[in-house]
């Protein structure tokens, strides 16, 4: 597989240029973790670095991309997942809704029970 020399910035990892693997179209991977082994043996830190596009102008002639620092986590700015907004999910749930709290056993819609068929 090729791989390419891409810048890092912010966070731990700022200023270090390292190989990424790049994917079938050339580019590397839209998030890039890297494990950190916690002290004593704990739960190991994960650092995430994003993906965006380089400017041309840079010293690495060849980088068309480098990872910034994300100090939000997995989940980005406040949100879950990758931030794409498919028509066949689910809207998020507001936090202060309450469910209903109606009868289980109860007729949906209105409709007259039709127990004799």
């Amino acid at each position: 597989m090729k791989s390419e020399e891409t810048p890092f910035e912010g966070g731990p990892m700022d200023g270090r240029v390292l190989p990424v693997l790049v994917g079938m179209t050339g580019h590397p991977p839209k998030t890039y973790r890297i494990p950190v082994p916690g002290p004593d043996g704990g739960p190991p830190t994960v650092l995430v670095y994003r993906r965006v596009p380089r400017d041309a102008r840079g010293g690495l002639r060849f980088a068309r991309w480098k990872y910034v620092y994300a100090p939000e986590g997995e989940n980005g700015a406040g949100g879950k997942g990758s931030g794409r907004r498919w028509p066949w999910s689910k809207p998020d749930a507001e936090p202060d809704a309450k469910p209903d709290a109606a009868d289980p056993d109860a007729t949906p819609g209105g409709k007259p029970d039709d127990a004799h068929g």
